[in-house]
């Protein structure tokens, strides 16, 4: 007699971790194991930021210095003499606290004695300074505080000729205490002044000494021996990407009887994918905590499923395949075959294919059928009797000839069949409109095609299993809920009624194709952009989560930037002393934008400033400048000891130009541009650019170039609406190639991209740019001038391999069918009708000229999961002049300071979720603060358009608006 296996998390409520009951097993079922065999998954709480805090919104704000405060040249290594101590310094303060600490005490050689500002009888201690007086104009390159406990948590350094005029030469966010040192000051300048913003005790600021020095070898950056970095000056010779003939693995394929087998990669979880923070359940169904007694929304946090659970990339994912013969001509009662691909032993079992939608008291989860194990014994017996099966080859069954008990196909007694549609209780509403069982019963009845089946798995090994292999982490974990569509192959899906039941998403809604995200009921929304393509390949998935790895690894320390994961000794000491970051997602924050220009003296070192020699290169040419290279890199550390240091090479925002316009319907939109300051030596040429989203970036890269180029134009059309290709040199092979990432389309592929910002943004070499000296241009940069540790090629694979496979979220214009009482999440709140009326709003006044809404991706990538796949990233990736208001002076190939690519629109309106309390805007510089301002400051090619914008009806805008966050 056919037996079905019921899921240990199916059989009770407290084996699910969350709210809203369990199903009743049927008689059949075989005895579960003890509980204690099959613990819950831990729960993995999502990471804290590390950003650091944002400057006081009142704090005085002063300009960088002039140029005859500042040494007209760095000092170059080679000829430099050792800095020397600069004394009789005198000082004086704002006010002391008493007559023993005095200013005079800071400078006086003295390490035991202190000044200590007033605070205990003035109106605003922080506001306190500290001033030191040269005598006349000095040479300074370098300051060394020594703090008492009392020190500063924020403060800046302010210099002056006169001690009337003063301009600001460093900002300090956050104040370290004990010692810290300022190099590379660079100035020329009888003043030097401490300003206090925030104190760190109670007491005023306590200081031992300040010590100086000359500028000199080990204090000053060098000056850099440039040389030109070329650039195209057209594509007459450009070359495609190498295009492979088959993807490296198959994800679905069809035998010579018809037979659909489709693969699929899975990765532990430690919850369903209908838990939030809060309980949840229906009217009169149980407890539910999404609202108050009032009805309002109540928010206690996410739930952990799209999160990742702790070693995730270390034998945590496994491989799933469904050999579905529903379009076998004959069949009449089809089935689908599943074998599971662990890395490890399991026990048998971990498989559900039927969510229980018609009892009220299972909300979040529980199962109707988990289908029918080959071997019961395989999940009744103690240990974990499943073994390791090799993944099979591409386009091929392990066992086309063979099986298990007669089942050809199945690998052994692990596998199972599922073959009938359960039979469950029929529905009615009742009072409260909460659909309830009617009393009659809906048979069971066999599969057939069309049938749409949620199918999830889990990770049931031991112990004794993990030990084997060398993993002390966990034993069991959930994993994806997936929607499996029989005869046709896996459905991103979205929640209808009843209770957020499976149905596949409208293939209107799958922006990233097949592969798009699923909506997400676990209020995980901060982890939307980390998903990999709902088709990921079952081997495509290890590498997928080694390279998420490689992102996450701090290039210093090798230490992952959430909790509970090994470190990645591979990734230790590869950086230089001079960065901007240690990690990929410190400026790609949850895979999303960097922080926002919001404040005056923000330091904006989760962006990219690129900088040049020149104001207007020519001939495709660019020069980097002589101090920072082709980029700033703001930040420091010891390459001794490791710790941080301040080098003063950052950019920071000095303040904001403002501007009113007024809608057509009176609306008074506030448009605001940071203005910029260097700490350092100003550039000829600098541009700001934030950090852009990363998913969907194997899509783009997967469009052939001609469906890119057909797209240029000569002539404006009727609009003024051009788009311009622009090229680069591979730098690996050093032909000429369509640039379609970067704000600038400077980038060729993928492999470039991340080479590229490792080297500019991290300071880690590869094997595409040997050494540092790559940053001062190609005169030095080969392997034949020297090499320096870096990252090992196979992590530049992972990474860019990571990125290939990284999904978009469907488009959210779908109405889920939360249960009746249950707070909707905020982004899956939608009006379809409103949504759809934005989008004709938004083709009818022409953003689609250059937000392209459709394009078909070609073969010739290595993934399967983008090949092929129509698309709606909102971009043609090409150059257009955005207008003066937009415009910087920096030049890139044949983009201009006026030309920027257009920017993928997929997954903007998560902008805000995916970066929690972060502040993030819009446009290359992330002056926008929303979506109205970022369209408002479009010119150039989009002025006419952007004029349709602005005499919109209030009713039309808003349907615009409310179409893009939809996206």
């Amino acid at each position: 007699m056919r037996r079905l296996l019921i899921l240990l998390l199916a059989l009770t409520a407290s084996a699910c971790g969350g709210g809203g009951g369990g199903s009743t097993p049927p008689a059949s079922a075989p005895d579960s194991p003890p509980a204690g065999e099959l613990p819950e998954p831990d729960f993995e709480p999502a990471p804290v930021s590390d950003i650091s805090p944002l400057p006081s919104a009142d704090a005085p704000v002063r300009p960088a210095p002039p140029p005859e405060l500042r040494l007209a040249t760095a000092t170059d290594d080679g000829e430099c003499q050792p800095a020397q101590p600069i004394t009789g310094i005198t000082a004086s303060s704002s006010g002391d606290e008493n007559d023993n600490n005095t200013a005079g005490k800071a400078v006086d050689g003295d390490p035991s004695s202190r000044w200590e500002s007033a605070w205990s009888d003035i109106a605003d201690p922080d506001d306190a300074w500290l001033q030191f007086d040269f005598g006349a104009k000095t040479a300074i390159g370098s300051m060394k505080l020594y703090w008492e406990n009392a020190y500063a948590d924020e403060y800046a350094i302010y210099i002056s000729d006169d001690a009337e005029d003063w301009y600001q030469v460093r900002y300090i966010t956050v104040g370290k205490g004990n010692t810290e040192t300022f190099f590379n000051l660079n100035i020329n300048v009888r003043y030097v002044r401490l300003q206090g913003i925030r104190r760190h005790t109670h007491y005023g600021y306590s200081l031992f000494e300040a010590e100086f020095q000359t500028p000199g070898c080990g204090n000053s950056m060098p000056t850099l021996d440039t040389s030109y970095v070329p650039y195209p000056v057209d594509g007459r010779d450009r070359q495609p990407l190498p295009a492979p003939a088959e993807p490296i693995e198959s994800i679905r394929f069809t035998l010579a009887d018809g037979t659909l087998v489709t693969r699929f990669g899975m990765v532990g979880r430690s919850r369903h994918a209908r838990e939030r923070g809060e309980e949840w359940n229906e009217y009169g169904f149980g407890r539910n905590d999404t609202v108050d007694g009032q009805g309002n929304p109540v928010d206690k946090g996410p739930g952990a499923h799209l999160n990742f659970v702790a070693n995730y990339f270390k034998n945590r994912t496994w491989g799933v395949e469904f050999i579905d013969n529903s379009n076998v001509a004959g069949v009449t009662e089809p089935r689908i075959i599943v074998n599971q691909y662990f890395q490890q032993a399991q026990k048998g079992g971990g498989h559900s294919f039927v969510r229980r939608f018609d009892d009220p008291n299972v909300t979040g989860f529980g199962w109707m059928s988990p289908g029918d194990l080959l071997d019961d014994s395989t999940y009744l017996s103690d240990g974990a009797p499943c073994p390791v099966v090799p993944k099979p080859a591409n386009n091929e069954l392990l066992n086309p000839d063979s099986g298990f008990h007669g089942i050809i196909g199945a690998n052994d007694g692990c596998s199972v069949v599922f073959d009938t549609y359960p039979g469950h209780s029929a529905l009615a509403e009742n009072a409260d409109g909460v659909l309830v069982p009617n009393g009659d019963n809906v048979p069971a009845r066999p599969l057939k095609q069309g049938d749409i089946i949620e199918f999830t798995s889990s990770f049931f090994s031991t112990r004794e299993a993990m030990d084997a292999i060398g993993d002390d982490g966990a034993v069991r974990y959930y994993t994806n809920e997936l929607t499996y569509v029989m005869g046709e192959g896996l459905r991103p899906w979205y929640g209808q009624e009843p209770r957020l039941m499976n149905e596949p998403l409208p293939r209107h809604a799958l922006q990233g194709g097949l592969g798009s995200v699923s909506y997400d009921y676990a209020d995980n929304a901060s982890f939307i952009f980390q998903q990999p393509h709902n088709n990921v390949g079952m081997r495509n998935i290890q590498r997928f989560m080694e390279g998420r790895r490689w992102l996450h690894t701090n290039l210093w320390s090798g230490a992952h930037n959430e909790a509970g994961n090994d470190r990645n000794d591979a990734g230790r000491e590869l950086q230089g002393q001079h960065f901007n970051q240690s990690t990929c997602v410190s400026c790609h924050i949850n895979n999303g934008r960097s922080v926002a220009p919001v404040v005056a003296n923000q330091r904006l070192d989760t962006m990219v400033v690129r900088v040049g020699a020149e104001s207007n290169p020519a001939n495709g040419l660019y020069l980097p400048h002589p101090v920072y290279g082709q980029s700033l890199q703001m930040n420091a550390r010891s390459t001794t000891s490791g710790t941080s240091e301040n080098w003063g090479n950052a950019a920071y925002v000095a303040g904001f130009d403002s501007h009113d316009v007024i809608l057509a319907d009176g609306t008074v939109v506030t448009l605001r541009k940071p203005t910029i300051a260097f700490e350092g030596p100003s550039p000829a040429s600098y541009s700001l650019r934030a950090a852009q989203p990363l998913i969907g970036m194997g899509l783009l890269e997967a469009i052939a170039d001609d469906t890119i180029l057909a797209r240029v134009r000569g002539t404006p059309d009727e609009d003024g609406v051009l788009g311009t290709a622009n090229y680069a040199y591979d730098p690996e092979s050093g032909e000429v190639r369509l640039g379609r990432y970067g704000w600038k389309a400077g980038k060729v592929s993928l492999r470039h991209q991340v080479a590229n910002a490792a080297l500019l943004d991290m300071s880690v070499t590869s094997s595409l740019y040997p050494n540092r000296d790559c940053l001062a241009g190609p005169k030095y940069c080969d392997p034949a001038s020297g090499t320096e540790a870096g990252l090992p090629d196979d992590a530049l694979q992972l990474m860019t391999d990571y990125l290939q496979l990284l999904a978009v979220p469907a488009q959210r214009s779908q109405v889920s069918g939360f249960p009746q009482g249950v707070s909707p999440l905020p982004y899956l709140d939608v009006d379809p009708n409103k949504v759809a009326q934005g989008e004709q709003v938004f083709n009818d006044i022409r953003c689609n000229a250059c937000h392209v809404s459709e394009i078909q991706t070609s073969a010739r990538s290595r993934f399967a999961e983008v090949r092929n796949q129509t698309i709606r990233p909102y971009t043609d990736l090409l150059l257009h002049d955005m207008g003066e208001g937009l415009a910087d002076d920096f030049a890139e190939g044949l983009a201009s300071g006026r030309m920027w690519r257009t920017p993928a629109l997929w997954g903007i309106g998560y902008t805000k979720y995916v970066a929690g309390d972060i502040p993030v805007g819009y446009l290359h510089d992330g002056r926008a603060r929303t979506l109205t301002e970022a369209i408002i400051w479009h010119g150039g090619e989009a002025e006419v358009i952007k004029n349709r914008f602005i005499n919109l009806s209030s009713e039309h805008r808003e349907a615009l608006l409310a179409f893009l966050g939809s996206l």
